[in-house]
């Protein structure tokens, strides 16, 4: 893929999945305000700016004291979700300056669905489950558990909503040795958009080198295909960026969460 396509792509992701964002969970609504497109949660689950598109500094400045009033009336804290391609080239600094807290940046990578592997191949003493009932959640979360720690409850809420109220919108998957979760991983589909994400997927350590990420992947593109999405996009960490490039994905850019002040 040549960087004009990766620019045409850039453009097609913002506009579909950021300027034109639909609520990504039941309950939540997307407003625009301005040059900024927000997220608030109806449940305890993630808010915050998903777009902006400033013509100067100045308005820039105006629109965080302006966010930070809107959430902080609410009494709520949010995230600006920041791209690296986002303007002014130094919102980052401007952000940090009315005191939010810069998080570990990720890669934003993409992949035609249909050139990537669609069969998974599952290293040897692992079953994969689907889940598909909000009450079978106790293995996914104590999966997310185990790999990242902290507390789960929003993704408890966030899962056991999508299942019972929106189940087109996710594919769910667990991996199990046994009886015991290894791995849990997410496909969470935008019919409209042509996107679809990649989310979760830490491995314990134990079962990490075994090509379980991988063959997740595959799972879900496979799936992906059968729901008739075009694109996978992924936020990926450092340790999962090599896999993704030798998988076929590609940088589209970099993403920051910048967490409000409390």
């Amino acid at each position: 893929m040549d960087d004009t396509d990766l620019d045409a792509l850039r453009a097609r992701y913002d506009r579909a999945l950021r300027r034109d964002a639909a609520p990504d969970e039941p309950g939540a609504r997307v407003e625009r305000d301005g040059a900024v497109v927000r997220q608030t949660s109806g449940r305890g689950g993630w808010s915050g700016v998903v777009w902006s598109g400033f013509a100067s500094a100045a308005e820039a400045d105006a629109a965080i004291a302006e966010q930070l009033a809107h959430y902080g009336a609410l009494g709520m804290p949010f995230e600006w979700k920041l791209y690296g391609h986002d303007q002014p080239a130094d919102l980052g600094d401007r952000l940090t300056a009315a005191g939010f807290l810069a998080e570990e940046p990720e890669t934003v990578m993409v992949a035609e669905v249909r050139a990537l592997d669609r069969t998974p191949v599952w290293p040897e003493g692992v079953t994969v489950r689907e889940i598909t009932d909000p009450g079978d959640l106790a293995g996914v979360l104590d999966a997310h558990r185990r790999v990242f720690g902290g507390d789960q409850e929003p993704l408890r809420r966030r899962l056991a909503a999508q299942l019972a109220e929106a189940p087109d919108t996710v594919r769910l998957s667990l991996v199990l040795a046994g009886e015991l979760p290894v791995c849990a991983a997410r496909l969470e589909l935008n019919s409209e958009s042509g996107f679809a994400g990649l989310w979760g997927g830490g491995t314990l350590p134990e079962w990490r080198g075994r090509g379980i990420y991988r063959a997740l992947v595959a799972h879900r593109a496979a799936r992906a295909e059968r729901a008739g999405t075009r694109w996978l996009h992924v936020d990926a960490s450092a340790e999962s960026r090599p896999i993704l490039r030798r998988l076929g994905f590609h940088p589209l850019t970099v993403t920051t969460p910048y967490l409000s002040p409390r």
